[in-house]
């Protein structure tokens, strides 16, 4: 019995909901090298050039290493763009090749169906997230100095928030995509420029007062700052009004996927 049917036979999960939650989690875990080698290896080079390289030049920011500043960032960085991509995927490949007709059909509700796509794809973005704050720790730890978690309670909060929201994200980008090229466009030209001017490599004390109400309109300064309270206790935003707000936003986007689902946008036109 695997891990998933371990967990789903203490749960009373719909056997339906449980079904497709587990193929589309099995989907990517059977596949590691598609799945957690490019986030690994990426996240390797972004330590040794941004923390290690650069790092030694920047110094410190708020008072730690540049390297461990950065580190809430990228793994904010890796947990959405793979949860997005995921569900997206998911979705999109399924309409492609016509097999999502059979999970419409089937005995489950629309929130189960959304639902069981978006946990399987924002789990995807968790254990990415884990990944790539295990290789920061190891190359922080060995090169300054331990990593803090002053605050793990919002440091699990904020992470699961944000895989949530991305992969309902997903759905959406999925139902709207007309081909690959669009899944590709949506993660390269809009997610990755909002996460690199989301304060993943600089202070937002750093920056005139202008650019910094200007940069208070991206939401992912709200997440960086949130995953980096975590981490580190200091926040620039206030994390409880950044928390409420992103779970708010999550319950929103997750309510039009249904919505969506039960029209058949994208699905049966």
């Amino acid at each position: 019995m695997s891990a998933i049917d371990r967990l789903a036979a203490r749960t009373p999960l719909p056997v339906g909901f449980y079904t497709l939650t587990k193929r589309e989690i099995l989907r990517y875990v059977r596949r590691p090298k598609n799945t957690f080698a490019p986030p690994l290896i990426t996240n390797i080079l972004y330590f040794s050039v941004f923390g290690v390289v650069l790092g030694a030049r920047v110094g410190e920011i708020i008072g730690v290493p540049y390297i461990l500043f950065i580190l809430p960032g990228l793994i904010v960085l890796g947990a959405i763009s793979n949860a997005f991509e995921n569900a997206s995927f998911s979705i999109f490949h399924g309409r492609w090749n016509e097999y999502i007709h059979e999970t419409l059909t089937s005995p489950l509700s629309y929130t189960q169906m959304v639902w069981a796509y978006i946990i399987s794809a924002a789990f995807r973005g968790l254990l990415v997230g884990v990944i790539i704050a295990a290789v920061g720790v190891a190359i922080i730890s060995s090169l300054y100095q331990p990593v803090p978690v002053e605050n793990p309670f919002y440091l699990m909060a904020f992470m699961i928030v944000i895989v949530l929201l991305f992969a309902s994200l997903g759905v959406v980008g999925g139902l709207l995509a007309t081909d690959f090229d669009d899944l590709t466009m949506m993660n390269q030209f809009i997610l990755r420029p909002l996460v690199f001017f989301g304060a993943v490599f600089y202070s937002l004390n750093d920056l005139t007062p202008l650019l910094r109400d200007i940069s208070l309109l991206n939401p992912m300064v709200y997440m960086v700052n949130g995953v980096r309270y975590g981490f580190l206790g200091v926040a620039e935003v206030d994390p409880n009004l950044s928390l409420a707000v992103l779970a708010g936003a999550t319950v929103v986007v997750a309510s039009i996927d249904v919505w969506l689902f039960k029209r058949g946008y994208g699905l049966t036109d």
